[in-house]
């Protein structure tokens, strides 16, 4: 099963979060932060309390010839 690999920030909306960010980060339900508003939170999930940890970026897949 794939991540879901949200494109914005739960909590701010503004921030952009494409699938090869870094700047993304998850609880293990998948919700989804920027750096700026995880550390206001203190990496801490409003959701579910979980904590929060950088999301494994995906790499574009190449386009078939």
């Amino acid at each position: 099963m794939a991540l879901e690999m949200r494109d914005r920030c739960e909590r701010c909306e503004s921030t952009v979060l494409p699938p090869d960010s870094s700047a993304a980060r998850i609880c293990s339900y998948e919700c989804t932060f920027c750096v700026s508003c995880s550390r206001a939170m203190q990496d801490v999930c409003p959701n579910c309390g979980g904590e929060l940890m950088a999301r494994p970026r995906r790499t574009p897949t190449p386009a078939a010839p």
